[in-house]
């Protein structure tokens, strides 16, 4: 088949997993025969001038990557009105694409993507696929009381009900969208993400290299890998830290990842006296983030809100310690007592009780990191999830679509109301 997709972040422009699952979904589709191109941009914060629009394959992928335009827009500052700029040059090159090349099938990657989505889509006259990856209520435990929630949040239902095919990443997701945007569960498909297979492993040298260096007098080492935001259950890790270190001395945290939560999670580890226990590396290159992870001796996932959680596929495929909270696709991921040790999302207390059963039973810690590592194969396999995108594309037919009014917006909690 012929596939459109639209993503606002793909290799090397990744905020955060979609990119990684766009990246590997595409390549994997490509791989089985399918010509899919990938409509993107390039980093914030450039332009015309010194990133022009440009046209590439890589990996049998076909990539657009769109200039920004001259319109001084930030994206930390002006999200919305970025995120129209991008749409609209997202608009442009996809019309002079469809000069001379149709796709069967429109897949759009999330709400930024919506209106060239929805536009690209009417104007080839094929349906529209759409994978829901995350929601601004999840983001925000319900609650949109500011103006950019309820816009963002109106953008997501009209995505949501204007696809002809609409995937999310785990049932938890998959019952979510269907509350929040009016939907029945049955017409939502699950998709898993996956993990690609190699690039797991580094020298055994460089795993004792890593652990020197955060571990120098050989301390229990904590990971976390992620962005530092709010959802992902960060302050929980630190809040928990000095308890941990109560019945286990001198237990250190590397913290992977950037964040709006960076300077609050400095002040926190100030508060608790903890600034030499943690090493703030920030984003690391993937040969050192899996080096990290392999020197550690537990890896905690405490999210507050997680719709998948590659991150646990990337922990079980080092064959890592995990310690997870079960909030969303995270419980789905993580068997308690046999693929990893759960607690719920945001009980410091269960976090740090948790982390103290793997620090002091690491034979039975490692025995249920290889039976996380064991599952990835069978349910997380790429080549087994492109190949079920593919028949959702085959089967999902151009449906007729009314125009739609604005969604209403809750009052009070979205998932209570």
């Amino acid at each position: 088949m012929r596939v459109l997709m639209l993503s606002w972040e793909y290799p090397p422009v990744v905020v955060g997993g979609l990119g990684r699952h766009v990246h590997a979904l595409a390549k994997h589709l490509a791989q089985q025969g399918h010509e899919v191109t990938v409509l993107c941009r390039h980093d914030a914060g450039t332009d015309a001038a010194t990133h022009p629009t440009a046209r590439s394959v890589h990996e049998g992928v076909r990539l657009v990557r769109v200039a920004e335009d001259p319109t001084h827009l930030t994206f930390e500052k002006d999200l919305v009105a970025w995120t129209l700029a991008m749409g609209h040059a997202m608009i442009r090159a996809g019309l002079a694409l469809l000069r001379k090349w149709r796709p069967d099938v429109v897949h759009a990657h999330d709400w930024l993507v919506t209106h060239p989505a929805i536009t690209l889509a009417e104007h080839a006259g094929v349906p529209l696929v759409a994978t829901m990856h995350a929601t601004e209520a999840g983001r925000h435990s319900g609650w949109l009381s500011q103006p950019l929630n309820q816009q963002i949040h109106s953008v997501e239902w009209w995505l949501a009900n204007r696809a002809d095919a609409l995937i999310t990443c785990s049932a938890a997701m998959r019952a979510e969208v269907a509350h929040l945007f009016e939907l029945e569960p049955d017409e939502i498909a699950v998709i898993h993400n996956g993990i690609e297979p190699r690039g797991w492993r580094v020298p055994a040298e460089t795993v004792r290299e890593t652990r020197r260096r955060h571990s120098p007098h050989g301390e229990p080492l904590i990971v976390f890998f992620g962005r530092l935001e709010w959802e992902k259950g960060v302050l929980d890790l630190v809040t928990a830290l000095p308890r941990i270190r109560r019945t286990h001395p001198g237990a250190r945290l590397v913290m992977a990842g950037r964040g709006r939560q960076a300077g609050p999670l400095l002040a926190l580890a100030r508060k608790h006296r903890l600034v030499r226990a943690i090493d703030f590396v920030g984003h690391l290159p993937d040969k050192d983030l899996v080096a990290c992870l392999a020197a550690a001796d537990v890896v905690v996932l405490p999210s507050r809100y997680e719709p998948f959680g590659i991150v646990a596929l990337e922990t079980a495929a080092v064959g890592a310690p995990l310690v997870a909270a079960t909030t969303g696709g995270l419980s789905e991921l993580v068997v308690d007592g046999e693929s990893g040790l759960s607690f719920p999302p945001g009980d410091v207390d269960a976090l740090a009780q948790a982390v103290r059963g793997v620090l002091d039973d690491p034979v039975a810690a490692d025995r249920r990191a290889r039976r996380a590592k064991a599952r990835l194969r069978e349910d997380f396999d790429w080549h087994k999830i492109a190949a079920a995108t593919a028949e959702i594309y085959r089967t999902t037919e151009r449906g007729d679509h009314p125009d739609l009014g604005r969604p209403k917006i809750a009052s009070g909690n979205a998932f209570t109301t």
